[in-house]
């Protein structure tokens, strides 16, 4: 995934009120940026750590830039949380994953009974659901989902589970945004109920792949598959 225009870099300043954050630019201009993660992003808030802004195309839209990432651990840990969608519909598109089929179609923002998975896909006699999440909380060596309780993500599990049943083949893609871990786990600490969904929906044949990719100012690109460990910590 490359960047649709040049990022604007500057300094982390604040997060608040969960979407917003002060950004400190190389002119000294301070300005507030749309923060797109809804999440606690733990262990990826550093006080003057470097950060790039995208700027929007809209000139309607009420704040002009968005957050695109910060500098933690001398590496850049990508906080936008719609960009894993765009990153996992190039890895299907591009048959980066070699587990998974070559897919003839390929369609973003599908409805299944209650709930909408983020890439439905079919190939030449299989039907694919995929649910795509942003990983960004960094714990020793491990990558961790979430970073705050998300009784969303549990539905989504539990309908996964449904569809595996009904017939299709299903998967989630963690797209884990920074490189200074090595191996992906559910953050039992803090929400024990999802990590216990996911170990459900393994059981159940949900595929899970977690694939750690690099984040620079010009693009965002798939490195490697880590491996992954569901065993409470």
């Amino acid at each position: 995934m490359k960047f649709d225009q040049p990022l604007i870099h500057g300094r982390f300043i604040k997060r608040y009120k969960r979407f917003l954050a002060d950004i400190l630019l190389d002119n000294g201009n301070v300005v507030t940026a749309h923060c797109t993660n809804s999440g606690s992003m733990k262990s990826c808030l550093e006080e003057n750590a470097e950060v790039f802004i995208s700027p929007s195309s809209n000139p309607n839209r009420k704040l002009p830039y968005t957050w695109e990432m910060i500098r933690i651990n001398n590496g850049w840990v990508g906080i936008n949380t719609s960009n894993p969608n765009r990153i996992a519909y190039d890895i299907l598109k591009n048959h980066w994953i070699d587990e998974l089929p070559t897919f003839k179609t390929l369609i973003r923002e599908v409805k299944y009974d209650d709930s909408r998975f983020d890439i439905y896909g079919e190939s030449e006699n299989q039907r694919w659901f995929f649910e795509v999440k942003n990983v960004t909380l960094k714990e020793g060596r491990f990558a961790q989902f979430p970073d705050a309780v998300t009784t969303r993500g549990q539905k989504h599990l539990s309908t996964l589970i449904k569809a595996k049943a009904e017939g299709y083949h299903v998967a989630m893609i963690y797209i884990i945004q920074r490189t200074d871990v090595d191996i992906f786990a559910p953050a039992w600490s803090i929400d024990p109920a999802y990590a216990e969904e996911l170990i459900k929906a393994f059981d159940a044949g949900v595929k899970l792949f977690a694939v750690q990719v690099n984040v620079t100012p010009e693009s965002i690109e798939p490195l490697k598959l880590l491996p992954i460990d569901l065993i409470q910590k």
